[in-house]
């Protein structure tokens, strides 16, 4: 048995066990029982290190720092984060979109939009929407490969999670990108089931242009506290749009809901910040006023 020690990245993890890719190959690796004495544990996207390398087998020993981690399904170190949005059928659910972005933003990942089915429906509101909150926005076109083709540039090399409605094509999305996931993503979508003997299971899955990718189910029922929970008085930060009003309301302690003389509302009624952006800012700031401090201080 081989003392050395390697560094790599957990590709998929199942049943207690971890696939990890180093510069010498992959290994099927346990993870050492002193993790579940600190009630943590390895996660798809960990940089980990490695050691009693035995064959193809080993054991990780150690957990670099992540940049970030969300909880469901169990993700670290994630650069983009990208939603894919259906231009009808299903039609955007632009709340539920403005919970994910707020969160992401709360976590340093990058945010990008897919607009898809275009060709059955035209709709310019998610880009009026979104393009103000300086949100990347790419419109597929299938008959027009550039279209996606920026999307492969955005995101090489880069660790990214594709999530989205339930029926919004991200199947279609990802074998165009790449088209060996072909048979990988009905994988994907069998094993994220959710019966009651379905294996859990999360994987990351390397395109040609070395970005990794995670698909992640569909959120229509996505309870966002399971990615994060952030405190209401660090809302406002997660709005990339309202930084400019920030230090231009009139009382330094606005909650932007009902103060006089607030410049973010201003701003909305100049059409500055989009209206929907800032129904959805209003209700997160009620639900966040529900959350307890110790919720906030166990993420």
């Amino acid at each position: 048995m081989s003392s050395e020690k390697l560094t790599g990245l957990v590709t998929k993890s199942i049943g207690g066990l971890y696939l990890t890719e180093t510069p010498v190959g992959i290994f099927e690796c346990k993870a050492r029982g002193i993790f579940r004495k600190r009630n943590i544990s390895p996660a798809v996207g960990d940089r980990v290190t490695l050691d009693d390398v035995n064959g193809e087998k080993a054991v990780i020993s150690d957990i670099l720092e992540r940049k970030n981690y969300i909880i469901r399904p169990p993700l670290a170190n994630l650069d983009v984060l990208i939603f894919v949005v259906s231009s009808c059928s299903p039609k955007p659910n632009y709340t539920l979109i403005d919970k994910f972005i707020a969160i992401s933003a709360y976590k340093d990942i990058e945010n990008i939009i897919v607009v898809t089915k275009l060709d059955l429906e035209a709709n310019s509101e998610i880009a009026d929407i979104y393009s103000k909150a300086g949100i990347k926005i790419i419109e597929v076109d299938y008959s027009d490969e550039n279209s996606y083709l920026k999307l492969l540039d955005m995101i090489k090399g880069k660790i990214c999670a594709f999530t989205g409605n339930t029926g919004v094509g991200k199947s279609t999305l990802l074998n165009h990108l790449d088209d060996s996931l072909e048979l990988r993503t009905g994988e994907i979508s069998e094993k994220l089931g959710r019966g009651r003997h379905t294996t859990r299971h999360t994987e990351l899955y390397k395109l040609k242009n070395g970005a990794y990718i995670a698909d992640t189910p569909g959120f229509s029922t996505f309870d966002t506290n399971r990615y994060d929970i952030i405190h209401k008085d660090k809302l406002e930060l997660c709005f990339a749009e309202f930084q400019p009003y920030l230090t231009k309301c009139a009382f330094p302690d606005c909650a932007h809901i009902s103060e006089k003389r607030c410049a973010v509302r201003e701003a909305v009624d100049r059409g500055e910040i989009s209206l929907s952006r800032y129904k959805s800012y209003c209700e997160m700031y009620e639900e966040a006023k529900n959350i307890k401090d110790w919720e906030v201080s166990k993420q």
